[in-house]
């Protein structure tokens, strides 16, 4: 199976592209790579497509810049609203599935239990807003497609809280963190390991076709934390694995008024994720877990260099 991946460099289509490699031939681009795909060249994207003819497209790229989406909401529409909908369109002249990534802020972040697939949407930003448009786009098309909605996404290279963390918990000596956001915080690495396992479970005949049919499915870690909760986290394992010394700033809870931003930011962010269990048998660990191992191999990699 060929597999078109997008957004190459970034966090998750990094990951992706090892567990993806042995699906099937991997071919990861971005605006900089030669070939260039660009999501804001539509004929580009059409193109681009058409000459590789892939049995499937992972989209892991996106806007991502939440707040400063609130001043270029016209390139945040075109990037994660309009380009999810061209390379649906595409994948169907081709024959091609798609797997598409989207996020908790699709949401309002009102709820007191964890949102599922059937909760009813209604984001507060500009990024929610386009994010939520890319995924209509897709599902208007009708091709095979599975849309994994995650959250609080780190990992040990790109820009993410974890590394922010680990920079200032160096730098400062007390870090100032809001405590009344609750989310799962979920390591890129076991993003991009549950969406190849999916992913080989939906092959039939070297086609991309879900057995369970196309629709949105989360994909976070279990449990659920604050920002707060989980940068003590970061700074108590890290100390553990010699990342940090003993000097490490002092994490201290605040409100989210206290921490003003552009982009209004949802206070409850927790995703059920029993429907992936249900249709794939697939579960990622607890926060902790992850976080642990993601930190042990950010260690080893420190180590070796």
């Amino acid at each position: 199976m060929r597999i078109l991946l997008l957004g190459r460099c970034g966090q998750l289509a990094w990951e992706l592209q090892r567990p993806l490699a042995c699906l099937g031939d991997v071919i990861a681009l971005d605006r900089r790579s030669q070939p260039a795909l660009d999501l804001e060249d539509a004929d580009g994207i059409r193109r681009t497509v058409r000459a590789i003819e892939p049995q499937l497209i992972v989209n892991a790229a996106a806007y991502t810049a939440v707040d400063k989406a609130e001043q270029e909401p016209e390139r945040a529409h075109r990037i994660n609203a309009l380009a999810p909908g061209i390379l649906a369109e595409t994948a169907r002249e081709i024959g091609a599935g798609l797997v598409h990534y989207s996020t908790d802020y699709v949401f309002p972040g009102d709820a007191t239990h964890p949102y599922s697939e059937a909760s009813e949407t209604g984001p507060r930003c500009v990024y929610g807003v386009s994010k939520l448009q890319g995924e209509k786009a897709i599902v208007q098309v009708g091709i095979p497609h599975l849309i994994l909605r995650t959250a609080w996404v780190y990992g040990a290279r790109g820009s993410n809280f974890l590394l922010t963390m680990l920079r200032l918990l160096r730098e400062r000596e007390t870090l100032n963190v809001v405590d009344d956001q609750i989310g799962a915080p979920t390591w890129s690495r076991q993003i991009a390991e549950c969406t190849a396992m999916m992913i080989a479970q939906c092959r039939r005949d070297g086609r991309f076709q879900p057995e369970q049919g196309s629709g949105v499915y989360h994909l976070t870690c279990a449990g659920r934390t604050s920002w707060y909760g989980f940068a003590g986290k970061i700074r108590d394992i890290a100390r553990e694995l010699g990342i940090l010394d003993a000097g490490a700033a002092e994490v201290r809870p605040i409100a989210t008024a206290n921490y003003p931003t552009p982009a209004r930011r949802p206070a409850y962010s927790v995703l059920s994720n029993q429907k992936l269990y249900d249709n794939f048998r697939l579960a990622l660990p607890s926060w902790e877990e992850g976080l642990a191992q993601c930190l042990a191999d950010y260690a080893e990699y420190r180590r070796e260099r």
